[in-house]
This record gives C-alpha cells, sequence and structure tokens, in this order.
C-alpha cells in the first residue's frame, strides 16, 4: 500500500517534500504536477500548504518552489544531534577557551548562513548569532569563507540568493564586489567580518573542508572592536585553520567510517 495514502494528509505532504528533494533543484508547479500521484487541485494545495508553513519557498520572480527554511532548521538540528555539532563541541570549547573570544560554528543552506553552535566566555559583548538563528551569507565571516569554498554552481546559486541589503557602512552591497572578496577569501584561506553584519563586530572565519574539499561548515572567531583590532584576529588564524581542520577530519571519520575486520 501506498503509506503516502495510508498515513493521510501527511504522508502526502511528505511525499512533495521528496519530489522536490529528490529532485536536487527548484521545480514549477506543472514539473511537481507531471510526477505528483495526486489530482490538481491537492497537489496546489499541498504545495501551498507548506508554503505557508515555510516548509517550501517559492520565488514569483521563476515561479518556482524549493525546500523553505524551516525545513532546512529541522534539518541542521537534526544534523547537528547526529554528527557536527557534537563532533565540534569538545574543539570550540578548546578554541574559546584558548582565545577567550566569542566562536560560532555554522553552515550554509540556500544562500543562508545556519549558526549550529555558540560558545562565549566573555560577557562583555553579544552578537547577534546565536544556535538556531539564520544570517545573511554576503556580509559575515562564516558565510563568505563558506561561500568563497563553494564549487561554482553551488556558489553561482548562493549568490543569486544575497539580499545584498547594507547593514553598516562597511557591507558589501554587490555580488561583483563580493565576488572579488570571495577570490581573497580562498587565497588566505580565511575571512574576515569587519563590522559589515553588526557595528562593533568583527570576527575571523575559516571553512570546515572535507578532504574532496567540499565545504560543510566554518568556524569563527568573533570579538568586539572595544576589545581588539581587525588586526588582531590574524594572531588567530593559526589556531582556527588548526581547530577546522581537526573537525573536518573526525566529521569524516564519523560520516564515512572505514568497515572494521
Amino acid at each position: 500500500m501506498d503509506h503516502s495514502q495510508q498515513d493521510g494528509t501527511v504522508g502526502k505532504a511528505l511525499l512533495m517534500l521528496d519530489i522536490i528533494a529528490d529532485s536536487g533543484t527548484s521545480l514549477r508547479f506543472n514539473s511537481i504536477l507531471d510526477v505528483s500521484p495526486f489530482p490538481k487541485a491537492t497537489t496546489y494545495r499541498l504545495l501551498q500548504t507548506m508554503t505557508s508553513q515555510a516548509m517550501l519557498s517559492y520565488d514569483a520572480e521563476s515561479q518556482k518552489y524549493s525546500l523553505g527554511m524551516r525545513l532546512v532548521r529541522l534539518a541542521h538540528n537534526a544534523w547537528k544531534q547526529a554528527s557536527l555539532g557534537p563532533i565540534a563541541a569538545p574543539h570550540l570549547n578548546q578554541l574559546a577557551s584558548a582565545v577567550g573570544e566569542t566562536v560560532h560554528l555554522a553552515q550554509i543552506d540556500n544562500g543562508q548562513v545556519l549558526f549550529i553552535d555558540k560558545r562565549h566566555t566573555s560577557h562583555r559583548f553579544e552578537t547577534l548569532a546565536q544556535a538556531g538563528r539564520i544570517a545573511p551569507a554576503h556580509c559575515t565571516g562564516v558565510g563568505k569563507v563558506m561561500l568563497a569554498y563553494m564549487q561554482p554552481e553551488q556558489q553561482d546559486y548562493a549568490l543569486q540568493r544575497q539580499t545584498f541589503i547594507q547593514f553598516t557602512n562597511t557591507t558589501i552591497t554587490d555580488k561583483q564586489a563580493l565576488l572579488e572578496e570571495l577570490s581573497s577569501i580562498k587565497r588566505e584561506g580565511i575571512a574576515y567580518d569587519k563590522e559589515e553584519h553588526e557595528n562593533g563586530i568583527i570576527s575571523i572565519a575559516a571553512p570546515i573542508l572535507t578532504s574532496s574539499k567540499l565545504v560543510i561548515g566554518a568556524i569563527s572567531i568573533a570579538t568586539s572592536t572595544s576589545r581588539h583590532t581587525v588586526d588582531d584576529l590574524k594572531q588567530y588564524k593559526d589556531l582556527l585553520i588548526n581547530t577546522t581542520m581537526a573537525v573536518s577530519v573526525e566529521a569524516e571519520l564519523y560520516l564515512h567510517p572505514t568497515s572494521g575486520s
């Protein structure tokens, strides 16, 4: 028996999500309808309901549906509990203790940064970034460093989803300027947030890369301009990169363990 029928509306909704997720891209309504086992009216109603609940996202310009940020957050929270979050936790603790500053763990999806974890050793300042919160990629250290290390097709997709909203006087507000910044970041191996998202908050960020150079996350060290300058953050570069490399090695062992004898 078709479980989508047996499980009622929830089963039908999940099947719609599967159709879009399995396609690996965003889809127009007619493309979804072509493979949907449900009538046109039912398919449309399911898509509208999931869009209103942010499980799906609808782009009016392209008239395409894609996975929504609520679904992305659920997926990332599940992944946090299953792999990257717990794997990174002791390394984040160690890094935060060593530098005495705030440390963030983040991932990117659909062009947006999702903060997975946070450690702060100082209560003298606070950042907007909190575990479970979403932020733009174009103006955050973790966002820019993950964009820089994306594969070209993924990067182009993510760049199309940047709003380039100007949060401060130093926010990058156009694609070409950001592309130039990303090239520099990839050469340096790190990114800086020079008060681009929040006035008074700066950071240094490095990517978490697999052995095949796929970016699966990023870690940043953030501080207040009342405590440090951007130049001061350069002293943390080696320690930060060593931390991301350690997380990467453990993540690959966890996600792709070798079979034992």
